[in-house]
């Protein structure tokens, strides 16, 4: 399929858990005339812990890059796991790659959009780091036991996956909390600065609603859902979930 804009965030390369064979799948059946990469692309914070880089990490940015020589637009918001890149924005490398802290896009039907990673208004990634590395660990262990769950899923037959995770993110009332509270946030602040959107990642929930009167959509992740924002030459805005299609084929 063809796409105005694509817009995908944590990928987490550096990571054993990010599904980047499946990332390549969606860039082999999918294109556009503007990629954005809404943040924790590459994770910083595990590779410093582990460097753990297979092939089909380095395949993506390869991917990436062809894209960007044959002409797709290319932005990169950087998010906290990347941070890294922080103090070298804004950054152009080449004709069509851009990597900015955020981004104010139009879209189609001409309706003003800010894109940023998420984390900036994620109070306890801003102000108690330790406690969001913390929440990184727990996070990695709740996924180490998704995959034994999927093994044992997978012995018995059953195809339809199931996460621990997501089902911790959406059951437990503090996760639920945080999510609703951060959703709420950055709402409010894009109708502050008079925008009709918001287009994020950080917190791994794909979702397109109105908070407000102001649209707001998270574009998911690449480590359990496998989930992207797509705008269409129509100017309609959908949430493409690439894992239920990827695992029916």
């Amino acid at each position: 399929m063809k796409y105005k804009s694509i817009f995908i965030s944590d990928i987490h390369l550096g990571t054993r858990f990010s599904k980047a064979k499946v990332l390549l799948n969606f860039f082999k059946h999918n294109e556009c005339e503007h990629l954005i990469l809404v943040g924790d692309i590459i994770d910083g914070w595990a590779i410093k812990r582990k460097l753990i880089w297979p092939q089909e990490h380095s395949d993506v940015i390869q991917k990436i890059l062809k894209k960007a020589r044959k002409g797709t637009k290319i932005t990169f918001i950087t998010g906290n796991h990347d941070e890294f890149l922080r103090p070298f924005v804004p950054l152009i490398l080449g004709n069509s790659i851009n990597i900015s802290n955020e981004l104010e896009y139009e879209s189609i039907n001409g309706k003003k959009y800010y894109i940023t990673h998420g984390d900036f208004f994620d109070s306890i990634t801003m102000t108690k780091k330790w406690l969001a590395v913390l929440g990184d660990y727990g996070y990695d262990l709740l996924l180490h036991l998704n995959s034994v769950l999927n093994f044992f899923r997978k012995k018995f037959g059953i195809k339809k996956y199931w996460s621990l995770s997501k089902y911790v993110k959406d059951s437990v009332k503090s996760s639920v909390s945080f999510i609703n509270d951060f959703e709420q946030v950055l709402s409010s602040h894009a109708k502050n600065k008079g925008f009709d959107g918001i287009i994020c990642g950080h917190i791994h929930k794909a979702e397109i609603r109105y908070i407000d009167e102001i649209e707001y959509l998270n574009c998911g992740d690449w480590v359990e859902s496998c989930t992207a924002i797509v705008e269409t030459f129509e100017g309609e805005f959908k949430i493409i979930d690439w894992l239920e299609k990827h695992e029916s084929k």
